[in-house]
């Protein structure tokens, strides 16, 4: 199913290419979700933009992702009767683990169109609200009193824009709390471990098939 300028319709596109499966450090929550019976695991950066698909972050539970949306299910007062931003959601993971936790308003931000169709799917399958913004926040204010980046740190130059900016929203009195499982541009001399978690990935992701992520709160520099 295609949309306009022969691009795949985002909801149809992600029914037909994924199964309901939870992530293995989630098991409560499922998604919509890519695995080893699915093409999607194929498929080269240049077929997907033949197709005219952004690379389908929305498909996995990062490991990032998942240690952050177990720390908040663990710790549901870090959100509850609180307005949560969670940066970068993708499939929506760490959102849906925040509204179940009882946060009082939830809002997925991404500039991938698909994510929107994505978080939507798995807020319903999930039973939960989610709202979904795909303009590009950062360096913005947030009408948030948390927000929630789960591995947000695998590039230099993604760093080097939102570094600055969760510094921006910790001064202005907004908490920042980051998953990441080592990933390079993590600035170590801006957060504080909160938890560490032992997570479980496929080797086609990652370098190994359990990452240790650890969850931060963001402090500034």
């Amino acid at each position: 199913m295609n949309g306009a300028g022969g691009s795949p319709h985002p909801e149809g596109f992600i029914l037909a290419n994924t199964a309901v499966l939870s992530p293995p450090h989630v098991p409560e929550i499922r998604l919509h979700l890519a695995d080893e019976a699915h093409d999607l695991w194929l498929k080269t950066e240049d077929e997907l933009n033949a197709i005219g698909l952004p690379p389908p972050f929305w498909a996995f539970a990062w490991a990032g992702g998942q240690a952050l949306a177990r720390h908040v299910l663990d710790h549901p007062a870090l959100v509850r009767g609180r307005r949560v931003a969670d940066f970068a959601t993708g499939s929506g993971l760490v959102a849906i683990a925040a509204a179940r936790s009882g946060a009082a308003a939830v809002t997925g931000y991404d500039i991938d169109p698909f994510c929107a169709a994505a978080t939507r799917l798995n807020a319903d399958l999930n039973n939960v609200e989610v709202a979904f913004d795909g303009r590009d926040r950062v360096g913005e204010s947030m009408d948030a009193d948390l927000l929630l980046a789960g591995d947000v740190f695998f590039d230099a130059a993604m760093a080097r824009r939102i570094a600055p900016w969760f510094d921006r929203l910790v001064a202005d009195g907004v908490e920042v709390l980051v998953g990441d499982p080592g990933r390079a541009y993590l600035p170590s001399d801006r957060v504080v471990r909160l938890s560490t978690y032992a997570v479980p990935v496929t080797r086609a992701l990652e370098d190994a098939e359990i990452k240790r992520t650890n969850v931060w709160r963001w402090k500034g520099a």
